[in-house]
């Protein structure tokens, strides 16, 4: 008997500095794709719970998270991902939120049970320090700090990797994630603009080609603010590509929702005609 097949529906919006208006935004177009298309795990973008803004806006977005299987109190977002999955019978991967641990800062990951128990949390492991040829400049290191652990989970049958953003441009965290036995990796997104309409879908496809794995990446769409005034654009183009590097699932511009099928059949079959992974002959080299 093939194995069954897990539909993602990967929630696409324009997010601001207001949490709570966040929140809010991000209920509604996620009952919304679980009501209409009945997904087995819907999945955030990055940062959705704040874009944007100063340090000390970022720091009032974020929270501190209990303990997994705790009884400690949760915060506002922590709350409503939880509640989310209790509430629907759904798997949620929380995108990314501000994770508050004393006076630092995490961009992390959070992934809850269709019961609303925490199964997993990953930390951002590659910071966005970039000027980009625009002249924009990013410095994500100047507030939050690096993860550094490798994190897969389980979604029913499939082993689920986790990556956030310009983890993207890493290809050793992906290979290691397709070595700790992952099907499909989710990586949510506040992808440029300017650098999306270039590389986005061009590097998710790579990174489902090289790991014959399904990737599945929401995005943040839209126009936030940086302290100065000055705005700044995310490109979103939510998709979902399969093991062969086709886009089976794509959003468009705006706020909204798009679906998949995740088929382990196909995986299974793309591993077994070109078994790549019993190939590799060469370890990761160190930069010079």
């Amino acid at each position: 008997m093939a194995p069954a097949t897990l539909r993602i529906s990967l929630v696409q919006l324009s997010p601001g500095i207001d949490r709570e208006r966040n929140i809010r935004t991000v209920e509604g177009l996620a009952r919304r794709a679980i009501e209409n298309d009945r997904p087995d795990l819907v999945s955030l973008p990055e940062m959705w719970s704040c874009l944007g803004g100063d340090r000390a806006a970022k720091l009032a977005a974020s929270e501190a998270f209990p303990a997994p299987g705790s009884a400690e109190p949760a915060g506002p977002c922590y709350g409503f991902l939880q509640d989310l999955a209790r509430s629907s019978g759904t798997y949620v991967h929380g995108g990314s939120v501000g994770e508050r641990v004393g006076d630092r800062l995490f961009n992390t990951t959070l992934l809850f049970d269709n019961t609303g128990a925490e199964i997993a949390r990953y930390r951002k492991i590659h910071l966005f320090d970039v000027v980009t040829p625009d002249g924009a400049g990013y410095r994500e290191s100047a507030l939050f700090g690096a993860g550094t652990e490798v994190v897969t989970a389980q979604v029913k049958h499939l082993t689920v990797g986790l990556a956030i953003c310009y983890d993207l441009r890493f290809p050793e965290l992906f290979a290691a994630l397709r070595g700790r036995g992952a099907d499909l990796i989710l990586l949510p997104a506040a992808f440029t603009l300017l650098t999306g309409k270039d590389h986005w879908e061009v590097l998710l496809r790579a990174r489902a080609i090289e790991t014959q794995c399904w990737i599945a990446a929401a995005a943040c769409w839209g126009k936030h603010f940086e302290p100065s005034g000055e705005a700044r654009l995310t490109y979103g183009h939510s998709l979902v590509a399969d093991p062969w590097g086709h886009v089976v699932a794509r959003a468009s511009d705006g706020e909204g929702h798009v679906t998949g099928t995740i088929d382990p059949a196909l995986t299974a079959r793309i591993r077994a005609d070109m078994p790549v992974f019993s190939h590799h002959r060469l370890a990761p080299l160190p930069l010079a």
